[in-house]
């Protein structure tokens, strides 16, 4: 009975007789390790795999849409049976993940990755890995990342071709890479307070299941690197940060460029800290008890919570024939608001106005509500205003719940 224990305990110790016979491999940084996924699609599908064959510890999936047939032909977590019944990507490549390896930790958020995910699950994690579809997506990651003070890891793919970039807070930056130009067809493409912002990818490109395998092993063997830091710093191994890689699989050639840009003007540049924990303030609390515990905490006599990400709306106007709804809803929701209103949906392109609400206090009109129902998330860390300046307060009620374990 003894050995058939100590054979159990063997199995449960992954990669006990590989992973040790690498020169720089720390098992323990690696079981502790906590990496972040943001995007589960064909991309995603290859860095979770390689991340749960290496045993990273702990593992986080970000991923709104569900999965579609297309998906098939390039995404190894995924079956026709899921398709067949439109499950959510996150989840389910959450239970693949656990049958490949038992021994690792997975939780998953089915959201949007700047109005669903609360920016403290972003400063809990070591590594950020974006896995994502297009540059506006990229940008708002960017800026989470930057608040949160934690690296990331770029990979892009299409067609045969494919990119990865690593980037850190203080070195590089991904907004301070992109021309004039391409920010503004950023912007063009998903306005604040636009329609168009209902979905985060810029359109379906044309991929194959080989760049993903590609690009895929790049970004978790520079992931593997940043959670080896110490052996980073004495020069073990060298990181792609402050250079991007490019492979182009036509051609097969495959280069290395030098991109350290790090402008101090940039709007993307902004560390939230120090934060400040309230035990009991939760985005379930109402916006009047958020107050007054925020108040309460600081010492102070102001308190105005500033929504960074999502706004609320409040009103919506068709000026053609001066019709007023009250949606009261998070920016990020009014799509589906317009979409369910006809009246509000055909005269969309002609001439409709809503109403955004950016900074909230106690002159708020509907203090009544939740912190979840005006647009912030569970986890979050929330700017504040008071007479003092900028506070960063944590809603610590949060930290152990909220999130969904596999």
């Amino acid at each position: 009975m003894k050995n058939i224990e100590l054979d159990q305990q063997e199995k449960k110790e992954w990669g006990k007789e590989v992973f040790p016979l690498l020169s720089w491999f720390k098992s323990d940084k690696v079981k502790n390790a906590r990496v972040m996924v943001v995007g589960a699609g064909a991309l995603g599908n290859e860095v979770l795999k390689n991340l749960a064959l290496f045993g990273v510890g702990n593992i986080m999936i970000i991923d709104f849409d569900t999965i579609e047939y297309s998906n098939l032909t390039r995404s190894i977590l995924f079956r026709e049976s899921d398709a067949d019944k439109g499950l959510f990507k996150a989840e389910v490549a959450a239970k693949r993940l656990k049958e490949i390896n038992p021994t690792i930790n997975i939780q998953y958020i089915i959201g949007r990755l700047a109005t669903d995910v609360g920016l403290a699950i972003y400063r809990r994690m070591d590594v950020i890995i974006g896995c994502l579809d297009g540059n506006f997506a990229r940008l708002q990651l960017n800026r989470m990342c930057m608040r949160a003070g934690k690296p990331w890891i770029d990979g892009g793919i299409f067609d045969l071709s494919g990119t990865a970039k690593v980037f850190s807070p203080g070195r590089n930056c991904f907004e301070c890479e992109l021309t004039e130009s391409a920010k503004k067809v950023i912007f063009d493409t998903f306005p604040c307070g636009g329609y168009a912002r209902r979905n985060e990818k810029e359109g379906r490109v044309a991929t194959t299941p080989v760049i993903a395998s590609i690009i895929g092993a790049i970004q978790v063997q520079e992931a593997m690197k940043l959670i080896h830091h110490e052996e980073l710093e004495t020069g073990a191994f060298e990181s792609l940060c402050g250079s991007w890689f490019s492979y182009d699989g036509l051609f097969l050639n495959a280069k290395r460029y030098k991109s350290e840009i790090f402008d101090d003007t940039c709007a993307a540049h902004e560390t939230w800290e120090p934060v400040v924990r309230i035990d009991g303030l939760s985005a379930d609390t109402t916006i009047a008890d958020a107050l007054e515990m925020i108040k309460e905490k600081l010492n102070v006599k102001k308190a105005v919570i500033n929504l960074r990400n999502d706004k609320f709306v409040d009103k919506i106007v068709t000026r053609t024939d001066n019709k007023r709804y009250f949606p009261k809803l998070p920016e990020s929701k009014i799509p589906d608001y317009i979409e369910s209103v006809p009246a509000i949906f055909n005269c969309l392109q002609r001439d409709v106005e809503q109403n955004e609400i950016e900074n909230i206090d106690n002159k708020f009109h509907y203090v009544e509500m939740t912190l979840k129902e005006i647009g912030i998330p569970h986890n979050d860390i929330i700017q504040v205003t008071t007479e003092d300046g900028y506070v960063y307060v944590e809603l610590y009620a949060d930290a152990k719940m909220h999130v969904l374990n596999i």
